[in-house]
């Protein structure tokens, strides 16, 4: 699923052809030592962050070149843009007016722009704005198709302000869901794959309605 650029609501799109999954916020020590060394690293509130998403790319599946700041105002009025984003364990860079010399071990893809190979435990951090707020259209990447094996990856985006307060707002006891995308993963049975994310701990999951934990 991609943000649409008109609506900025997730549509399907073979712009991006691997499958993910979220972790919540601080979900278990780990998670959350990695959230505070991403926020020592960037010099931006925890708050301000997404949940980390896992992402899984298969042989010849990628995610074409994009930008990750937002083209519609739906998406802006939680959190704002997106001003950073974090790539682990694989990251791959496209675009910009970078280059570097090139040799034969990195494919004909990564042979354009700036290309960043992946070794297990690297993380990758660029930034989508410029430092007066506005857009960066050199920050255009993307992640080349998978030619051997299969790859993972972890993403932390980071938003211009807090990415809660909006969410936190509208949990005052009411069965609701917080994402658009909640009945789908529901259906396809994230409820039980993920219930950390879907259900949560002590009524903080993000998808409680659809996975029919909570009453209206």
């Amino acid at each position: 699923m991609v943000a649409d650029n008109e609506s900025g609501k997730s549509m399907e799109s073979e712009v991006r052809t691997s499958s993910g999954m979220f972790l919540s916020k601080a979900q278990d020590k780990i998670v959350a030592d990695i959230e505070a060394r991403i926020a020592a690293w960037t010099f931006l509130p925890e708050e301000n962050g997404e949940s980390i998403q896992i992402l899984h790319y298969e042989h010849g599946q990628k995610y074409e070149p994009h930008f990750d700041y937002f083209h519609d105002k739906a998406n802006q009025e939680l959190g704002g843009h997106r001003v950073a984003t974090v790539l682990m364990y694989c990251p791959m860079l496209r675009g910009g007016k970078m280059s570097q010399p090139k040799d034969d071990s990195i494919s004909d893809c990564a042979k354009n722009g700036y290309a960043v190979k992946a070794y297990k435990g690297d993380a990758l951090l660029f930034f989508s704005l410029h430092p007066n707020a506005t857009t960066d259209p050199d920050s255009l990447h993307g992640s080349c198709p998978v030619i051997e094996g299969e790859k993972w990856s972890a993403t932390k985006w980071i938003h211009v302000r807090s990415f809660e307060k909006s969410l936190k707002q509208s949990r005052n006891g009411d069965c609701v869901d917080e994402n658009e995308n909640c009945p789908l993963w529901a259906k396809a049975g994230e409820c039980e794959k993920n219930p950390l994310y879907m259900v949560g701990d002590s009524a903080d999951g993000y998808c409680r309605k659809s996975c029919n934990v909570c009453t209206s």
